[in-house]
């Protein structure tokens, strides 16, 4: 089926020659590219355009969850009649098992599996293996271990109208494919039995089971129903059940990897043995034996996925199955901000590895638990044959391996992530040494090998770049106020990058103090409540956001003007080009962006800033001239929280409408949270994270004895850090 873009937007500004270029640099076979997108410019639009025109399957990786649901909310509304799938991390808390040889700590793997995220797993590898229109939008999870495809297409069931099967050979398939047998829970993964009729609800489907009608020893019908109300959706001429887990060995496979780790075992606990580690293969074989035993019993244990190595057949050292080996050869890989995704690719191996070489060391796990890992960084890119690298600020790895003439990566070295160079004027597209490498000469666009480099750089709203100010160090926290105050009264809103957490508290509680209405965000603040924060900055709950390394890409805050960069002159990680460009982008939404740099010398860092910011300027007034564009600052609306409640003076205050209507008096309390946490639930399944949020604070309202009308607190301070009065 080919992908079908909806969208009632025409390609603008520098889209429609991004499109053609990468279209002909794709269908010519070159293995990299790189998208230069400016913030507002639509990347995003772009590469759904792309996705169209080479017609397929395509993996969309982004380096965090939160970046990932919001691509994945768009390629849906762009692909509404092909298969958009989501794959991230299904944990929602993960302690990983570890040993600290320094104080003989032993920390048991600890998690929480999010069953939304898992169905969407699910439903992720049974499109790929069925379908040919598909589109995944993955964080780098995708190159950590997963069964193997043939086994788990190996157990998919194929059942029709007519087919000869026995209802008991139907139900050893399912038990087979991991379903399990529950007639009173019906839910994801089980399946019922009601004389000739079972039903079945497989776990990459929410709210729709599959009714399997048999008549003797053949089937008889097919109909999808609701899994609530038993209603009939359709009738079905067939149906493909897939397995109901990610991970699924047959049996053979099981007794052979039985006597596999039991072998291996013994070869372990001999070593340990005559080098003396007497306590070591004691433990090694207690827990080993332990697990075979689970395994024998049960077809599972704790900890399973670290004998993968021999569930799955592989050789040591053979690199796992990820969702990578689910994808045809020939699909397409879009890497959306790859300045940030491909370090993080490249760094999973070497984490994995070293806290997994020391329970292997101290008799935890047998030697094959390391087989139980990410994909190394050359393996990834073996597996993946045409990419595009889609960045505002792309590092050196990208430009220098964009030259048409690269049919393979060049694993490139340098100080940084995954650069051979640390520094790119991209105005220029010139490559300078980080070190005491050999020149490099500049790109000449005339000549063969240069980058295959797209520039996005007009933005169809007609939005500038922000324009750069410098300002001495001295006195940058009384100026930083003054700059403030002076948006606060036009109403529009600030950000400030500091270096460390503890500044970007401290200064929010002296700017408390001036009487600015500030919150602050860092790593510290969980993910939904990150979410809260950036909405109620938006909806004006409070003007300034103070933060260190969270206010960069990935950010849409149409209302930001101005953005102050502290400490901007001190080279490093969060104050480097990439750091400083991306940071700066978050005021490129408002007509009037602004962003002050305060510094005492001008960094190498900072004059490629202005270098770039004077280039896309350049290009983008040029643009407005020529069509006749007047800027305008980017209009969103602000999804409403549902604990704001706005007062009207009319005579009397009077309460806005709100979710709950009724009179504090009137309304059933436990009720309305019941019903508030099945919204909330539903929300979190559809991944609206913003309003999951919002409906968890009016719960917790409720549960507190608040009214709907008394607002919750906003600010949250760290103790002993709340502002005096």
């Amino acid at each position: 089926m080919p992908f079908k873009l909806a969208s009632e937007y025409q390609p603008q500004g520098d889209q429609a020659q991004a499109i053609a270029k990468l279209t002909k640099s794709l269908r010519a076979g070159n293995r990299h590219q790189t998208l230069l997108g400016v913030t507002g410019s639509g990347k995003t639009f772009t590469m759904a355009n792309l996705i169209r025109e080479t017609g397929r399957p395509t993996l969309i990786m982004s380096h965090n969850k939160t970046l990932a649901a919001q691509l994945y909310s768009e390629f849906k509304n762009f692909f509404p009649h092909n298969a958009v799938e989501y794959f991230v991390s299904y944990f929602d808390y993960y302690q990983p098992e570890a040993y600290i040889p320094r104080s003989d700590t032993y920390i048991e793997k600890d998690s929480s599996i999010n069953d939304e995220i898992e169905r969407l797993r699910l439903s992720t590898m049974g499109s790929l293996l069925t379908r040919s229109d598909t589109i995944v939008v993955a964080s780098v999870s995708c190159i950590y271990g997963l069964g193997s495809p043939e086994d788990y297409k190996g157990r998919m069931l194929k059942v029709w109208k007519g087919q000869r099967i026995t209802r008991e050979e139907f139900l050893s398939e399912l038990v087979g494919m991991l379903f399990e047998r529950n007639d009173i829970a019906f839910s994801r993964g089980k399946f019922r039995v009601r004389g000739d009729v079972v039903e079945i609800h497989p776990a990459y489907l929410e709210n729709t089971a599959i009714r399997v009608e048999f008549f003797d020893d053949e089937v008889e019908r097919i109909t999808s129903i609701h899994t609530v109300s038993g209603h009939v959706i359709d009738r079905l001429e067939e149906h493909t059940f897939f397995p109901a887990k990610q991970f699924v060995t047959e049996g053979n496979k099981m007794r052979k990897a039985v006597v596999a780790i039991r072998e291996e075992m013994t070869e372990q606990v001999a070593k340990f043995e005559k080098e003396g580690k007497l306590i070591e293969a004691q433990r090694l074989r207690m827990r080993t034996e332990y697990d075979l035993e689970m395994m024998a019993e049960m077809g599972f244990c704790q900890g399973i996925e670290n004998y993968s190595r021999h569930l799955t057949g592989r050789e040591p050292g053979a690199r796992p199955h990820t969702l990578l080996d689910f994808f045809p050869r020939d699909f397409l890989l879009l890497v959306d901000e790859s300045h940030a995704t491909i370090p993080q690719v490249g760094g999973m191996f070497e984490g994995d590895k070293s806290r997994k070489t020391v329970l292997v060391d101290h008799g935890f796990r047998l030697p094959s638990a390391l087989d139980n890992r990410p994909l190394r960084f050359d393996e990834f890119m073996q597996m993946t044959d045409q990419r595009v690298y889609v960045s505002a600020t792309p590092a050196a790895f990208e430009i220098v391996n964009s030259r048409p003439e690269n049919k393979a990566w060049i694993p490139v070295k340098s100080r940084d992530d995954m650069g051979g160079f640390t520094h790119i004027d991209l105005k220029k597209l010139r490559v300078k040494p980080s070190g005491n490498e050999e020149p490099v000469e500049a790109f000449d666009p005339s000549k063969r090998g240069t980058p295959l480099v797209v520039e996005q750089i007009i933005r169809p709203t007609g939005l500038l770049d922000p324009t750069l100010t410098l300002r001495p160090l001295k006195h940058q926290i009384d100026e930083t106020i003054e700059l403030c105050r002076q948006r606060v009264e036009r109403k529009e809103r600030v950000l400030v990058t500091t270096l460390t957490k503890k500044t970007a508290e401290d200064l929010s509680e002296y700017l408390q103090g001036t009487g600015l209405k500030v919150r602050y965000l860092h790593s510290d603040i969980d993910a939904i409540e990150r979410v809260e924060i950036l909405r109620q900055l938006r909806a004006a709950a409070f003007d300034i956001l103070i933060g260190i390394n969270l206010l960069r890409e990935g950010l849409d805050l149409p209302e930001v003007s101005l953005v102050c960069i502290l400490d901007a002159d001190k080279e490093g990680f969060l104050r480097n080009e990439t750091s400083l460009i991306q940071t700066a982008g978050r005021a490129a939404r408002h007509v009037g962006g602004e962003c002050v740099l305060f510094c005492d010398n001008v960094t190498d860092s900072i004059q490629r800033l202005i270098d770039v910011t004077e280039y896309r300027r350049s290009r983008q007034i040029a643009h407005n001239e020529e069509h006749g564009i007047t800027p305008q600052s980017v209009k969103r609306a602000v999804q409403q929280s549902l604990q704001t409640h706005e007062r009207t003076v009319a005579g009397a205050d009077q309460l806005n409408a709100s979710l709950v209507a009724e009179d504090a008096a009137a309304y059933d309390k436990v009720r309305v949270i019941a019903e508030l946490e099945e919204e909330m639930r539903e929300a979190s399944s559809r991944l609206e994270f913003e309003r999951a949020a919002h409906l968890r604070d009016q719960i917790n309202a409720l549960k507190n004895g608040r009214t709907p009308a008394e607002p919750a607190v906003a600010v949250k301070y760290p103790k002993g850090r709340r502002p005096k009065r």
